[in-house]
């Protein structure tokens, strides 16, 4: 009975929480005296971390299965599959090589990076930990902990799992631990520890502990937590709740404290952090997607050319004259053959013979070229941050070209946006405003003494004191750097140290007593009674002082909360500043009465195990009221260098930025007016606990969205979004009760869309991901990117279509979770704007090029079956089917989407605009698919027929020889690798000296080849068909006219669409731009703006003269 008690009253703590059951826990591994409750003991995992994907035993199936899962590879493996099976036209090594070394090359990168995890993993997992067994510390690897292991923790350590704190080196029972790499907060937070169990500071002592702890079942909130502890004292159990306040969670740092002892309860992956951590999932690129698509429609072109040869060839064989030419006797066992099955064979065939129009060396050169390409981010020396000594990390290549896709930006605030450094700003005082300079020639009044004694005692602000042989007094009194200030929030060190510079100096907490030391440097005390702490539902904190019998109430806090609690003071002088972060200061002078009334509401509330926090607000709301204020202060928490200047560039680029930080709402709000996300005139629409308090939910939303639909009509206003954690769990959970609340997604969805700009405060890890993944599904389907630098950010980047990490101060977790990493968020504008386009530039021509000049080889090969019988005789050589693609025309497009520049570098930070461009896939849209298409069918028609009808009459060599069948495929595979190569030249932008060397070089290469196979007798052929085809075809002067008119008649429409289009619009931008830009002789970039009212364009950046494009003399170097 009292067991089922225990869990009917810890249920009730719980409150609206939805777990299951609850765990208990024995200290120490010691289970509970006879006679009282019948525990029985659970098992609970080890504290291993695995963060890798792999492991060596299922590597191989696991990898080879994910890798099929491409089309393009599960296409080519049935491919080599039927060469190996049935009688082919080509060997299965033209199709078995490639994708071997595709397969090969792909498996050994994803190994080495799941190895690099395996090894991160590793070195979490051997870290050593000190452990009480038996009143001795023994030391532990971190992966050997156990749930109920008492752990010593000193000083700068990280926690390796969630523990309940017991006991610390400090008096009062406190600790200091900086959450960082959870929530993103550098500043430093206070915990407690059990009340009961804070005086055992030894390992004797901890050892001799006999205690069970209940709580719930690991849950993914970081700032919730409900349990109890059952202490043992002669057998009887005294009960004490636990809260988030005695929860120390993995991966946090331990500060300020010699040391603790805590004992384990979550380990491993059931740690919050753990539970937070978003699975890592391969990630596809919106152009891989769409090469997937082109793809099955080539395919389909495929499967449609070989049923239609079939289909043609037992038609032409129906006739018995055709059937079997005396050269091509079949066998006995050939014609016994069903029919059916020779049909399906042909077909087969055919499939084979075709099928060179999918190449496997597209993914091959794909992948090259994403892996040599992420080197120019690595190497970019303006990505190069000299503090950090950091360069750019790419840690898949993968997604190179989705950087030029990105339509959501969703950022951290703190340490991405800013540099989490509070500053003071200046302080208003009974109507008159003061700046941090000493305040010697202010006259003193009653208002002004209280309002900065107010600030040195209204905070949680911890010293940290050095070793000096002086003290702390002597240190700060006289100036020298011997300590330091602390706090759970920064801002209240920033407003501390404004009052030292103000003249008023907090000393230090000692035996419950604050030391501030004034302007006269005498030293005041005040006795702390009371800390009403912080909540972001308040929104403000307060303390009850007393000092010379007299008592106060200090309270601090945002003007929203603190102005309604006033009854007298200075209210309309008092106005937040954009970009800064305003606190109100108020007090409340106490009668002894009034003290006592207090001390009575807080206590009951402290001890209530049911709806403790229910009651605790409820006991502050009373006890914070007749407030009388005194002034304001505006901190400001300083953004990044450029950060502003990245976001104002993002949302030119077209990008929507979004804040989702899990930071209290007003600083939050502070950053994104000083980043320039909320600007002056942004109207700022609320979602958030407190708004839904005084409004249901659903009405809250509606308003919000009638809010927002207006702007659509008349006149356009510039709405931001707030919204936080709590909120929106509400909308992302249907009620089975409301069937209404199922659409609150939707609704917040059309929200968003119409805001500006939106911030989410007081997000949780996991929440920060789930806000990613709805904007991922919801029906636009845009691209996201998700940048942090903190654990508490992983989850978000890993869920995002790119994730990027800030080499920051709060660990590595974000950096190797990432995609990419770079050192500072101003890197990000030319990671997007610069690379990102450039890469999405190039790889667009690479997949529309491949596919162009491959319907310009095996079109021709179509249309040859029409001229032999449907019999599968290839039109071009076996050597020439398999380098095609590998030596003849890879190597100049491989360069082209390594190094082609359209538009120089300078002009697109510029202009971001230029981003918008190319947004949402536009160069890999089908009607650009379907003209690359046409051009290559046009091409290949041109091709054949031309070299056709030039040998209809018979050409003659010189010696009366006549030309053959591999003579004429060699003739149309000549002016093809000729045809698609000038095709490049035509197309790129950016000459330089490698451009001419490889594009030449492969066109002399395909020569010297040619001549020497066909000029060689090789020993280890079987046939040599091809001995002296091309030297003879090359003695023919008629040979050489072909290849030039042919050449010269496919390149014809691209070369007079090209004309067109300058004729239109003066140089090769599109008429719809409204800049130009080209290459002076000299290699100069410059840039043409169009003037419609002259129909011409006027060039500037440093031009000599220059009135429209006739008149163009040059850049002003290149006359100089």
């Amino acid at each position: 009975q009292r067991r089922q008690g225990s869990r009917d009253d810890m249920l009730c703590c719980v409150g609206e929480e939805n777990w299951v059951d609850s765990r208990t826990i024995f200290i120490g591994h010691k289970e509970p005296p006879p006679g009282t409750e019948a525990f029985i003991q659970q098992r609970f995992p080890d504290n291993r971390i695995v963060s890798s994907k792999y492991t060596f035993l299922n590597f191989v199936p696991k990898n080879m299965f994910e890798q099929f899962r491409r089309v393009a590879n599960f296409y080519f493996l049935i491919i080599f599959l039927v060469q190996l099976i049935i009688d082919t036209p080509t060997s299965p090594i033209t199709s078995g090589l490639p994708l071997f070394f595709v397969i090969t090359v792909t498996a050994i990168k994803q190994g080495y990076e799941d190895w690099l995890r395996h090894k991160a993993d590793n070195a979490i997992n051997q870290c050593p930990v000190h452990v009480v067994e038996n009143g001795k510390v023994v030391c532990k690897q971190s992966r050997k902990l156990r749930v109920g292991d008492v752990i010593l923790m000193k000083e700068n350590e990280t926690f390796p799992c969630d523990l309940i704190l017991l006991s610390t080196s400090r008096d009062d029972g406190t600790c200091y631990v900086t959450t960082a790499s959870l929530d993103g907060e550098s500043s430093h937070k206070t915990y407690y520890a059990v009340q009961d169990t804070k005086a055992y500071n030894t390992e004797e002592e901890v050892d001799t502990i006999h205690a069970t702890i209940e709580c719930e079942q690991p849950q993914p909130d970081l700032y919730k937590f409900v349990g109890r502890i059952n202490i043992y004292m002669d057998n009887e159990p005294v009960a004490r709740p636990l809260g988030a306040e005695n929860l120390l969670l993995r991966g946090a740092t331990l500060k300020n404290t010699a040391h603790i002892y805590a004992v384990a309860i979550y380990t491993g992956m059931e740690t919050k952090m753990a539970l937070n951590y978003q699975s890592k999932t391969q990630k596809r690129s919106a152009v891989e997607k769409s090469m997937n698509a082109y793809l099955v429609v080539y395919l389909c072109i495929l499967i449609g050319k070989a049923l239609i040869n079939t289909v043609l060839k037992y038609a032409w064989q129906a006739d018995p004259n055709r059937d079997e030419p005396w050269y091509n006797d079949r066998t006995e066992t050939e014609r016994q053959r069903h029919i059916v099955i020779r049909a399906f064979t042909d077909f087969l065939a055919f499939m084979v013979l075709f099928n060179y129009i999918i190449p496997v060396s597209m993914y091959v050169t794909v992948e090259m070229q994403k892996f040599l390409g992420s080197y120019f981010i690595m190497w970019d020396d303006e990505m190069f941050d000299k503090e950090l000594g950091e360069r750019a990390v790419v840690n898949t290549s993968d997604l190179n070209e989705e950087l030029g896709q990105v339509e959501y930006v969703f950022t951290d605030k703190t340490g991405t946006l800013t540099e989490n450094n509070m500053e003071f700003i200046e302080c208003c005082v009974d109507g008159h405003v003061y700046v941090p300079h000493p305040l010697a020639h202010y006259t003193a009044h009653h208002t002004f003494e209280l309002f900065f004694r107010a600030l040195c005692l209204c905070h949680t602000v911890q010293v940290k004191e050095e070793e000096t042989v002086d003290g702390i007094k002597h240190g700060i009194h006289q100036g020298k750097s011997t300590s330091f200030y602390i706090s759970s929030s920064p801002d209240e060190v920033a407003l501390v140290e404004g009052m030292k510079r103000l003249g008023f100096t907090y000393l230090r907490l000692k035996d419950s007593h604050m030391e501030i030391l004034n302007r006269e440097d005498e030293i005041e005390r005040f006795e702390l009674l009371e800390v009403l702490t912080f909540d972001s539902v308040r929104r403000r904190m307060s303390v009850i002082v007393r000092s010379t019998g007299e008592l106060y109430l200090f309270c601090k806090g945002a003007d929203s909360s603190i102005f309604p609690r006033v009854i007298s003071g200075k209210v309309d002088q008092v106005r937040a500043r954009e970009g800064l972060r305003t606190l109100c200061v108020a007090y409340r002078p106490l009668s002894p009465e009034q003290y006592q009334e207090v001390c009575h509401l807080l206590n009951g509330a402290k001890l209530a195990l049911q709806d403790r926090d229910k009651r605790l607000a409820e006991a502050y709301d009373i006890i914070e009221k007749d407030l009388i204020l005194l002034g304001a202060t505006a901190v400001e928490d300083r953004l990044q260098e450029k950060a502003a200047d990245t976001i104002e560039s993002l949302h030119k680029a077209g990008m929507k930025v979004w804040v989702l930080t899990g930071d209290k709402m007003e600083t939050a709000a502070a950053t994104c007016y000083a980043s320039k996300l909320f600007r002056r005139n942004t109207q700022i629409l609320e979602l958030t606990t407190k708004r839904t308090e005084e409004q249901s939910l659903h009405d809250l939303s509606c308003i919000l969205q009638v809010f927002c639909l207006s702007s659509l009509s008349g006149d356009y206003t510039d709405y931001g979004l707030i919204i936080d954690g709590a909120t929106l769990s509400a909308v992302m959970r249907p009620t089975q009760e409301d069937s209404i609340s199922g659409n609150y997604k939707e609704i917040f969805l059309e929200i968003c869309r119409n805001c500006s700009a939106v911030l989410c405060c007081r997000m949780a890890p996991l929440q920060k991901a789930q806000i990613v993944k709805l904007i991922k599904a919801s029906k636009e389907h845009p691209i996201t990117l998700a940048i942090g630098d903190g654990a508490n950010d992983v989850s978000m980047i890993l869920e995002a279509h790119v994730g990027i990490g800030i080499m920051g101060k709060e660990g590595r977790q974000a950096v190797r979770n990432s995609d990419y990493a770079i050192p500072k968020f101003k890197h990000l504008k030319k990671m997007l704007l610069v690379h990102g386009h450039y890469y999405y530039i190039r790889i667009s021509e690479l997949v529309q090029y491949f596919f162009y000049k491959n319907v310009c080889f095996i079109f021709p090969q179509f249309l040859y079956q029409f001229f032999c019988g449907f019999s599968q005789q290839p039109l071009y050589d076996t050597a020439y089917l398999t380098l095609y693609n590998i030596s003849f025309t890879s190597l100049p497009i491989l360069l082209y989407s390594l190094i082609e520049q359209h538009i120089n570098m300078d002009i697109l930070k510029k202009d971001p605009s230029l981003y918008r461009d190319i947004a949402k896939n536009s160069l890999l849209r089908w009607p650009i698919f379907l003209y690359w298409t046409i051009l290559g069918v046009y091409d290949a028609i041109v091709m054949f027929f031309g070299a056709y009808f030039l040998f209809d009459n018979t050409t003659f060599t010189s010696n009366g020889q006549m030309f053959g069948n591999w003579t004429f495929g060699t003739l149309v595979f000549t002016v093809l690798v000729f045809t698609v190569t000038f095709k490049l030249v035509l197309d790129t932008h950016y000459w330089t000296w490698i451009n001419h060397f490889v594009i030449w070089g492969s066109l002399i290469f395909f020569v010297v080849f040619s001549l020497l196979w066909g000029g060689i007798i090789w020993p280890f052929l079987n046939y040599q068909r091809m001995y002296y085809v091309f030297m003879q075809m090359l003695s023919s002067g008629p040979a050489w006219l072909s290849i030039i008119l042919l050449i010269t008649a496919s390149l014809l429409p691209d070369v007079v669409k090209k004309v067109i289009w300058r004729a239109l619009c003066g140089f090769s931008a599109p008429p719809e731009q409204h800049y130009c830009y080209f290459r002076c002789r000299c290699s100069t970039w410059v840039a043409g703006e169009f003037q419609p009212s002259l129909n011409q364009y006027t060039v500037s950046d440093g031009l000599i003269s220059c009135c429209s494009y006739i008149t163009f003399l040059g850049c002003s170097r290149c006359v100089q």
